[in-house]
């Protein structure tokens, strides 16, 4: 019954403004928009003495508009650490001003800094909320709209399979994944972003809560988000991470670069299970939850130098300093490291 309710929720909308949304297309212009981004990057892990080169991404991806009401996306990345990967594979219907339905392959509306894009992101290495503890891209259908109630407002809500990628053929379940976030865009350069996700990676859903702000003026970015992940029957104790950083845009005249900026970030989580069940080192349905990331926090400083040029073109250099709690321990590439990236999105 709850199923078919968000079902219903979600694609009342499509049915109740279908009437409303025949419109001249003849002036849509339905050429296609190629993008793409790429990341080359050189990580020296100082403990060690060891380094290595890496094409972190490689995504190209095809966007456009067929009427006024329909568009659509499709993006694939070459080389996601070496993997090709199918991304966002969707449809948009734009019902009515501010509302829209979106039908394929997405990121779920869930967290900020999990949804960034890697051309968007301010660090060469992504935070632990969007790597480890926030990050779901899933196969489902999603309804936003967008206000203003006294200032800009974005909600946005959908229902997603928990197959995840690639396990789609032979998949059928009765079990609801949701999600659901809310933006408010302030004055002066401030947001709020609340979000909540509900996944069922194995045998036991997982509850996600997020809580996030961030100033954007000035040259100037300050952020930080909470994330709170609790696992169905107290199967794995409750996670706890934190996300917080500064940057800032330092704009440069007569020089190759466009501006630089310097930024610092903490970042935080407790221990962490992905919510699937493992014996002996592979997932077993006999196994239990086990810790897939140790808890430790990171800061991390470094620049940006971003070149003036028709595309974005960033190099990012980093550092990386890791604490580990005691007993912990930390994966190959999870050590201090100092890391160059060149980014680059056409």
């Amino acid at each position: 019954m709850k199923k078919k309710f968000i079902l219903s929720a979600l694609l009342l909308p499509l049915f109740a403004v279908a009437p409303a949304v025949a419109e001249n297309d003849d002036e849509v212009d339905r050429t296609p928009k190629a993008h793409g981004t790429i990341r080359g990057k050189y990580e020296y892990q100082t403990g060690e003495g060891e380094g290595r080169f890496q094409v972190r991404n490689a995504r190209v991806s095809l966007d456009g508009d067929l009427t006024k009401v329909v568009s659509y996306k499709v993006e694939i990345d070459l080389s996601d650490e070496g993997q090709i990967k199918m991304l966002d594979t969707y449809t948009r219907l734009k019902l009515v001003r501010g509302l829209d339905f979106t039908i394929g392959q997405m990121r779920a509306p869930f967290t900020i800094d999990a949804h960034r894009s890697p051309h968007l992101q301010y660090f060469a290495n992504r935070s632990f909320i969007a790597k480890q503890v926030g990050n779901v891209r899933d196969v489902g259908a999603t309804v936003g709209y967008s206000f203003k109630a006294g200032f800009p407002m974005k909600l946005e809500a959908g229902m997603f399979n928990g197959s995840g990628l690639t396990n789609q053929k032979d998949f059928w379940t009765s079990n609801v994944n949701f999600s659901a976030k809310a933006q408010m865009f302030f004055p002066r350069g401030f947001n709020l972003t609340l979000s909540t996700q509900k996944i069922k990676p194995d045998n036991v859903s997982v509850m996600m809560y997020d809580a996030g702000a961030y100033y954007h003026a000035h040259g100037w970015h300050a952020e930080v988000e909470y994330l709170y992940k609790h696992y169905e029957d107290d199967a794995f104790k409750a996670v706890h991470a934190l996300d917080a950083f500064v940057s800032y845009d330092i704009p440069l005249r007569n020089c190759f670069f466009k501006k630089i900026s310097p930024l610092v970030r903490y970042d935080y989580m407790t221990d962490h299970s992905d919510g699937k069940r493992y014996l002996d080192g592979e997932e077993d349905i006999e196994g239990s939850l086990v810790i897939n990331d140790y808890q430790r926090s990171r800061l991390t400083g470094g620049l940006t130098f971003s070149l003036d040029l028709p595309f974005v073109s960033d190099i990012r250099l980093n550092y990386e300093k890791y604490f580990y709690r005691d007993g912990a321990v930390a994966k190959p590439s999870e050590r201090d490291k100092i890391v160059i990236e060149f980014m680059t999105r056409f």
